[in-house]
């Protein structure tokens, strides 16, 4: 009996070791929202698998619209629309394909009735912070072509960014520093943790800018560097440090929360489940 994943358990069980992994400032096992808990994400976890199961033989658009609906139907809320941008075009990718050599076709093949359904499952997730822009507006008709809406949004949207410079992030920085992480031995727990301060630290996090302002984002990156910076994983001074970012990144509601980066986390860790690089929490051996 095959050990490997099916695409959408490996969608579920990526969103479940994101949310449950007590990252500064997200919800997880120890910490919910006022209006958010962990339990509304472990749902959504649940309710996009079997939509991302099938995310190869569907198109992008009507994958992406899927999982908002089946996520607002069972949460009433929005948990994971970035996570869902992120993971659909991957999902896409034939299994017998490298993510990197795969993504480009994928997002090559959208058309006008993807960007229409994409719109449309923005529009329904309504996530905070969106504002207005004089292009493209999700408030408005839907373009032509998504990717060049994305490359618009790329400069002020990390998961945007990905869908218009072929996921050179996710492939480049992500999974590198995820696989470094487990290769040193350090749990799951402890490499996501380290990952997502890594994250936070090189590219300030687009959710907290759109809701508090580029300098704020800005700030929580440099605080997340200083949290890196006092020593290593495990040791007293960085688990201070990182305690200390937790606390200011919730110390305005959650406002701060550094939602984009748990998406960003959420699709490295279904890539490394899609490959078969990781199976469980135990560190695998990644030189074999």
């Amino acid at each position: 009996m095959s050990k490997r994943l099916t695409i959408g358990q490996c969608a579920t069980l990526a969103c479940v070791w994101e949310v449950t992994t007590p990252k500064p400032g997200n919800v997880h096992r120890g910490a919910d929202f006022d209006d958010l808990t962990l339990v509304d994400f472990l749902t959504s976890a649940v309710a996009i698998g079997p939509v991302m199961e099938v995310a190869a033989k569907t198109g992008l658009g009507e994958t992406v619209l899927a999982a908002v609906t089946a996520t607002q139907h069972w949460t009433g809320t929005n948990t994971n629309l970035g996570t869902i941008l992120l993971i659909a075009p991957l999902a896409k990718v034939p299994r017998n394909e490298s993510l990197p050599d795969g993504i480009g076709h994928v997002l090559e093949q959208l058309t006008g009735e993807d960007a229409d359904q994409v719109y449309r499952a923005i529009r329904t997730a309504a996530p905070g912070g969106l504002g207005h822009v004089a292009e493209m507006d999700v408030a408005d008709e839907p373009p032509a072509d998504l990717i060049a809406a994305m490359r618009l949004a790329a400069e002020n949207d990390l998961v945007a960014r990905q869908y218009a410079e072929n996921y050179e992030q996710l492939f480049g920085c992500v999974l590198p520093w995820l696989k470094d992480g487990l290769n040193r031995s350090r749990t799951l727990e402890e490499t996501i943790i380290q990952v997502h301060l890594q994250l936070m630290s090189t590219f300030p996090d687009s959710l907290i800018a759109r809701k508090c302002g580029t300098q704020v984002a800005q700030q929580s990156a440099m605080r997340a560097k200083r949290a890196l910076e006092a020593g290593a994983p495990g040791e007293v001074e960085y688990l201070e440090a990182a305690a200390d970012l937790d606390f200011w990144l919730r110390s305005d509601g959650h406002r701060r929360n550094p939602g984009t980066t748990a998406d960003m986390i959420a699709a490295g860790l279904f890539s490394l489940l899609r490959d078969g690089i990781i199976n469980g929490h135990r560190p695998p051996d990644l030189d074999s």
